[in-house]
């Protein structure tokens, strides 16, 4: 039983499946220098964005020839309904002829998350994965579709060449989208995937990670046990990245014992700040009812007044894992990466065994 405070968002239903691999589109790799059916394989972990009238998904997708389960790109997908989308036929976001190529391949573009800028066009925060190691990225756009990279979201920092990820930016509702958010004068964004971090921005390019002379002198990363995610995890203690200053960490015991990563962008509410996060079951410290390195979504409260200070966090996940859609490239996946406000209801779109994609609703309730 999943227990759904007044402050989180929901109560959501039961996600449904929206969207597969599309093998019929390809488009001329400039790194390989081939056709590649860029999206052949798996399509899964969307962001999600309104735009013109329609919800906009930009889409991990996998081809079927790269050494690390396919290359990844973003691609844009659009829906009139929600609910059924057109994938464009090339992706918007991925490994090119250009200066960051060697961040970007050959593991590619991963897990974007995207938010509406207040000045005009979106930002897109996402994974470069040169095959060894991710690096949170940022990219923007003024129509979703002409993106120009950035390049690392923490350049000219300590830790710009670190293993980072999963940037969710604060948003609040304005004329009924969630857009981008200053508090204190400053965008504000979560990262990292294991212990979940802070971080703020003047122009929500370059970030600066929170320190505080009370955080450890190491800080938690997640590496794959092999090169394959479905063989499990270990947590490396990465020595050097002095001062980060965590906002969230695994709990024994929990769904999220393995490890706490943010899910779509952030929300300002009347409450406070509402964050969808994702977490993953530990094989032995973990919820017993819960499958070994499940991933299902819970949701964090953070104060409004102080963006790094918690208030409270769900004690379940509130969305669990569907046997039907247990199974795919890493199986037991529920995760949590676009949320819209659309038609009066908040649309949380999720990746289903890192394969597919699948939509969850919830009413927007009066706060």
């Amino acid at each position: 039983m999943t227990d759904h405070p007044d402050w989180a968002l929901g109560p959501f239903s039961r996600p449904e499946r929206i969207l597969e691999t599309v093998p019929e589109v390809s488009f001329d790799c400039p790194v390989s220098k081939e056709r590649v059916a860029w999206a052949a394989k798996d399509v899964f972990n969307p962001a999600a964005v309104v735009h013109d009238g329609r919800v906009c998904l930009l889409v991990r997708a996998e081809d079927k020839v790269g050494r690390y389960a396919g290359v990844s790109r973003i691609g844009l997908a659009t829906s009139a309904d929600g609910r059924h989308f057109e994938l464009e036929p090339e992706p918007v976001l991925a490994p090119g002829d250009d200066e960051w190529q060697a961040w970007e391949w050959p593991g590619g573009c991963e897990d974007p998350r995207v938010v509406e800028s207040p000045d005009g066009g979106f930002v897109c925060a996402y994974t470069a994965f040169d095959g060894k190691v991710g690096a949170l990225f940022v990219a923007t756009s003024p129509d979703l579709k002409r993106w120009t990279k950035h390049g690392p979201a923490f350049a000219r920092t300590p830790y710009a060449r670190r293993a980072t990820k999963s940037g969710a930016i604060l948003t609040e509702l304005k004329d009924g989208r969630l857009v981008a958010a200053r508090h204190g004068g400053k965008f504000w964004m979560y990262w990292g995937e294991g212990v979940t971090y802070a971080a703020t921005s003047d122009d929500l390019i370059r970030w600066t990670p929170l320190e505080s002379e009370a955080a450890p002198d190491r800080y938690l990363t997640l590496r794959p046990a092999t090169e394959t995610r479905a063989a499990g995890w270990r947590i490396d203690h990465v020595p050097g990245a002095k001062g980060l200053h965590p906002i969230m960490a695994p709990r024994r015991g929990r769904f999220d014992s393995l490890l706490t990563e943010p899910g779509p962008p952030a929300v300002l509410t009347d409450a406070g700040i509402v964050l969808i996060y994702n977490g993953a079951n530990h094989p032995q410290t973990g919820d017993p009812d819960t499958p070994a390195h499940a991933y299902q979504p819970g949701q964090l409260l953070l104060d409004g007044r102080d963006p790094s200070a918690v208030i409270a966090r769900t004690q379940a996940p509130f969305l669990r894992i569907d046997p039907a859609e247990a199974q795919g490239q890493v199986g037991n996946v529920c995760f949590a990466e676009g949320l819209v406000a659309w038609n009066g209801a908040w649309w949380l779109y999720v990746g289903l065994a890192d394969s597919r994609l699948g939509v969850s609703t919830a009413p927007m309730r009066e706060r």
